[in-house]
């Protein structure tokens, strides 16, 4: 059977650390109730010269170097972000043109957090379908840029960073086995910008309303999100006929140590078995699984024949999951 298989990981991470101290003189809050209400100690902040496909193309190299690669050698690059460099024309073809990628159609998807495995769940159907043999598939954020630094209930929470997979077409047992995605729109207001699109369009008016920043109901997200990301990992078990206690690594979206550590308890897999990293890059949406992959597969944790578990959630809504083969 003809798989996409995940050939070589890459992530990047800006320079600028931001810990919960800094934020300590920002907004009234402090280390120990961030640390307690998320375990979040610190986040990584992009330099003002930075933008997202600067980031993304540091981890895009990086996965193509992991993977003995060229950019040259790339048929398809897709890029899930929330925070674009512009609107048009797609942060993808930016990173094609960086890159050198000169074979390689590009183009971006944005589902928010769940938007690395809307991204692989597309590329694995373009490599199974012929469209593409090898892919460049990024998740890039500089969500610094549209944190309100005023709402300490938000600022808390976000980072800047990027990760990438290569993918390519091969036949064997080892790669995507599955990836199941869903949405809910009439949710929309949980995680939202307001500003900036084409309902509010940039004005005096938006910006006095600060509608360019980040907006969410904490409360009603975490419930969502639990029981949103137990159904779709037992989706993917499921659909492969394979129970929890086979699973080597859960590596979830890196949203929320509670929200982690509820779905792990749901799921009733330990703690040990799941890859996080949220404790020192916070929540860095679409970058945070490739991020946290590309960490534990560097560090020797994810090892061949390993079978791993993706799930995510975000602004939407959005959700779903991925079983990967190693």
């Amino acid at each position: 059977m003809l798989r996409s298989r995940i050939v070589g990981t890459g992530s990047y991470l800006p320079e600028r650390v931001m810990t919960n101290h800094e934020i300590e003189r920002m907004v009234e809050t402090s280390d120990q109730w961030i640390v307690e209400r998320t375990g979040i100690s610190e986040r990584r902040i992009a330099a003002p010269a930075e933008a997202t496909s600067d980031l993304a193309v540091a981890a895009g190299r990086r996965a193509l170097e992991a993977a003995g690669l060229r950019a040259e050698d790339l048929d398809a690059i897709v890029v899930a972000t929330a925070t674009p460099d512009m609107l048009f024309p797609a942060t993808a073809c930016l990173v094609q043109a960086q890159l050198g990628a000169s074979r390689a159609f590009a183009f971006d998807l944005s589902a928010a957090c769940t938007g690395f495995l809307y991204a692989l769940g597309t590329a694995d159907q373009l490599v199974k379908s012929g469209a593409a043999k090898t892919m460049l598939v990024i998740g890039a954020e500089v969500l610094s840029r549209v944190v309100d630094w005023t709402d300490r209930a938000t600022c808390i929470l976000f980072g800047d960073g990027a990760g990438a997979v290569v993918l390519c077409a091969e036949s064997g047992e080892r790669g995507v086995l599955s990836t199941h995605l869903h949405a809910d729109g009439t949710l929309w207001d949980f995680i939202h910008v307001p500003g900036g699109g084409s309902r509010h369009p940039p004005s005096e008016e938006m910006l006095s309303r600060r509608l360019q920043f980040i907006r969410m109901k904490g409360g009603e997200t975490f419930k969502v999100a639990v029981r949103a990301l137990e159904d779709t990992s037992l989706e993917a078990l499921k659909a492969n006929g394979v129970a929890v206690a086979d699973v080597n690594w859960l590596i979830p979206h890196q949203a929320n140590r509670r929200i982690i550590e509820a779905v792990a308890e749901r799921l009733g897999l330990p703690l040990e078995r799941m890859v996080t990293n949220l404790a020192r890059v916070g929540n860095t949406s679409a970058a945070s699984i490739p991020i946290a992959l590309d960490e534990a597969v560097r560090d020797g944790r994810v090892a061949p024949g390993h079978l791993l578990l993706f799930a995510a959630f975000g602004a939407g809504l959005t959700w779903g999951s991925a079983l990967v083969r190693w």
